[in-house]
């Protein structure tokens, strides 16, 4: 049965600055937690070995501190950032960085041992965390089952469906527990929330960059400009995200954090610019973003870790792209073609976070590519949605690049602008 990845988990309410360097190990550290307190072991002394991408950027990421608020039973939907931001080093719990070590499963793995007790886990990007003794999840039946954008155009064209109808049935079915409307409405405003502190908060973010805020300014600025500053007003929803992010505020995982600007601003950017309604944006946009980025998280990756920044920021830029062209009434064939323009450009993007921060070039590359997925969509919506290249071809093109990508591409810090940009 073909696995369906639900909205609900792609989208999450969290902290930055990075899903899979953040949200990831606090959620294994508060599982760890809990097996420790199962088997009677609490209080004891707890090692914490970080491998691969972990161990290269866990401090500029934040994942020490993520950890050590794991394993006081944080949660990162639900932490305060300012006292995980805080916390210091906790003497009963010891930290060793293994970065040249990546273990064959995942490049993002992390050991967790206390009383003689051991197990690894990976963080495998978007704030998703696996083990080795995982059980399969039960399989949910859903009524449109898909493995490939090319099935999926095919159900909506038998079925006289919409992609977003498609993905919200499938949804539906697959958390009949839960009211999905309500959830996405929750994850929308959470997105709006975040956008809207970055354009009024200035200031200096975290870390020995000293990189100063710009969307406030940016913002500011357009206010008292004449004429369309639509696309200048779309980059600067992207930074205002990023910088929270990178603030180590409160963030909507989309698919990813260090992506999180894309698909949050190009949905401001339809309300504030082109009268898309905020029940259509947290809805129809949402869903429709969803359901392309599980072709990406089944077929190919979203893991910075694993497939460089095209993982990343080129599978939010095509989420952000085909929702876009989805809520402009676009045929699923066009939004297809938009989901395909946007990733087609985003191929071989590598992940070199200068100083292993979520801040350069991470935060002015959401801006670029929110507006390259706008871009993605004019074009689309200027055709009829027949096209040479698929957006299978391109996912399938996406994952082998990021298997042929160097290590030092992704996400480690030891190559490209990374190595290239003095640090001061």
């Amino acid at each position: 049965m073909t696995e369906h990845v639900s909205a609900l988990d792609l989208f999450t309410i969290g902290i930055g600055p990075s899903s899979s360097h953040t949200v990831g190990p606090m959620r294994a550290a508060a599982q760890f937690n809990d097996e420790l307190r199962a088997k009677g072991l609490a209080n004891q002394p707890i090692r914490v070995t970080l491998f691969g991408s972990l161990g290269a950027t866990g401090i500029g990421h934040g994942t020490t501190n993520a950890i050590l608020a794991g394993l006081e039973g944080q949660q990162p939907e639900t932490c305060d950032p300012q006292y995980v931001r805080d916390l210091t080093a906790n003497p009963n719990v010891e930290f060793v960085f293994e970065p040249r070590t990546h273990l064959p499963r995942h490049s993002n793995a992390m050991k967790f041992e206390s009383g003689g007790f051991e197990k690894l886990y990976y963080s495998i990007g978007g704030g998703f965390v696996e083990t080795d003794d995982r059980q399969p999840k039960p399989t949910v039946e859903v009524p449109y089952p898909y493995q490939t954008a090319d099935e999926l155009l095919e159900i909506c064209e038998r079925e006289k469906l919409t992609i977003a109808q498609v993905g919200m049935a499938n949804e539906q079915a697959q958390r009949p527990d839960r009211d999905v409307v309500q959830e996405l409405k929750r994850i929308w405003h959470s997105m709006k929330t975040c956008i809207e502190a970055g354009l009024e908060t200035e200031g200096v973010l975290p870390g020995f960059l000293k990189v100063e805020r710009r969307a406030a300014g940016i913002h500011r600025r357009l206010e008292t400009r004449e004429g369309d500053q639509s696309m200048e007003a779309l980059q600067a929803y992207a930074i205002a995200v990023n910088e929270e992010n990178a603030a180590g505020n409160r963030v909507v995982t989309a698919p990813t954090n260090g992506a999180a600007g894309i698909i949050p601003a190009v949905a401001y950017y339809a309300l504030k610019h082109r009268n898309i309604s905020e029940e259509k944006l947290a809805v129809e946009y949402l869903i429709t973003a969803a359901t392309i980025g599980g072709l990406y998280k089944r077929n190919a990756s979203i893991s910075g870790a694993e497939a460089g920044c095209q993982g990343e920021v080129g599978s939010a830029c095509s989420m952000a792209a085909a929702a876009l062209a989805q809520v402009l009434g676009a045929t699923p064939r066009q939004v297809e073609n938009a989901a395909e323009i946007a990733m087609e450009h985003n191929l071989g993007l590598t992940c070199d976070p200068v100083g292993g921060f979520v801040q350069l070039p991470c935060i002015e590359r959401n801006a670029i590519a929110a507006g390259t997925a706008v871009a993605a969509v004019r074009l689309a919506l200027n055709g009829t949605g027949q096209h040479k290249i698929s957006l299978d071809t391109v996912i399938e093109t996406m994952r082998q690049t990021g298997a042929d990508m160097s290590t030092k591409y992704k996400e480690t810090s030891m190559g490209g602008l990374a190595v290239n940009v003095v640090e001061c």
